[in-house]
């Protein structure tokens, strides 16, 4: 059985990304983790500073008061309780979120990350600029990132960004994971400079090795040509009432080696509108569906 994993740190934006946590894993058929991590804090003596002996059992108490506190924000925000409900919750004490993050996504095998975004621009870029982009630079499985904007948990069209390179096929094989139990349709988008156009020789190949390595026929390749990548994505999503943004981020080149597409990633992900589903392709670096 699939493994997803969500993250919380309680607040308010976090909410609809438990919702969506829950929802998908209902629909994927996984079983949903949710964590928490904290750290508590040492107890120094003024004069000395040396650490002092903890109060007694702080470590087990503090446990127990995460754990009580999860399991009251899942109850409260899912409305149902969890314990009849194929969900584990679990607190953790670690300095780091991302590594305490990443260690239990290792742990249990995890098909995907959720974890949510914050409400305002400023917040966002902070949050996608740090704990996400920090999440999908370690994590073997993709990162969802779901914004606190209202949003439907259920998905009917996914847009994934492509530069016609072998690690697509592996996460597009991924994607179709996700896609074939909402029925949704995924379409592959593919820009190009205004200056530039696509051998049709290029586009066919692509089409071909869709065909023969992904086993979804819900899905269609578009060519777009503009100037402003950005821009012109953004207007894509719009038309196809895209409920989901997938695309592969490469270390330093985003989803592309051109200049074109180089800040295109950054960019889609302080956008912060539309769920955001990101695989690191050096997860997908091999390309091996043969």
């Amino acid at each position: 059985m699939k493994t997803i994993l969500y993250a919380t740190d309680y607040s308010e934006n976090s909410e609809l990304a438990l919702k969506y946590a829950y929802n998908m894993s209902i629909k994927i058929e996984a079983k949903l983790w949710v964590i928490h991590v904290f750290d508590y804090p040492t107890f120094f003596d003024d004069i000395t500073l040396n650490p002092e002996a903890v109060f007694p059992d702080f470590e087990g108490n503090a446990f127990k008061i995460h754990q009580s506190k999860l399991h009251a924000f899942c109850n409260r925000v899912l409305k149902k309780d969890i314990g009849a409900l194929n969900i584990a919750i679990e607190s953790i004490e670690d300095k780091s979120v991302v590594n305490a993050i990443i260690e239990k996504a290792n742990a249990v095998d995890a098909f995907l990350i959720v974890t949510g975004m914050k409400g305002t621009s400023k917040l966002r870029e902070l949050i996608m600029g740090s704990i996400a982009k920090k999440l999908i630079k370690k994590a073997s499985c993709p990162v969802l990132t779901i914004p606190s904007d209202s949003v439907k948990t259920e998905i009917d069209t996914i847009v994934y960004a492509t530069d016609f390179q072998e690690e697509d096929f592996d996460a597009l094989d991924k994607l179709t994971e996700i896609a074939k139990p909402f029925n949704a349709k995924i379409k592959v988008v593919h820009i190009l400079p205004l200056d530039e156009t696509v051998q049709k020789k290029q586009k066919k190949e692509f089409e071909e090795k869709i065909q023969k390595y992904i086993d979804y026929t819900n899905l269609k390749l578009d060519i777009l040509y503009a100037d402003d990548a950005f821009k012109a994505l953004k207007n894509y999503y719009g038309k196809a009432n895209a409920d989901l943004i997938a695309m592969l981020e490469r270390e330093g080149k985003s989803i592309a080696s051109k200049v074109f597409h180089r800040d295109l990633v950054k960019r889609m992900k302080s956008y912060g509108k539309i769920p955001l589903l990101s695989f690191n392709a050096k997860s997908y670096g091999i390309f091996h569906l043969e």
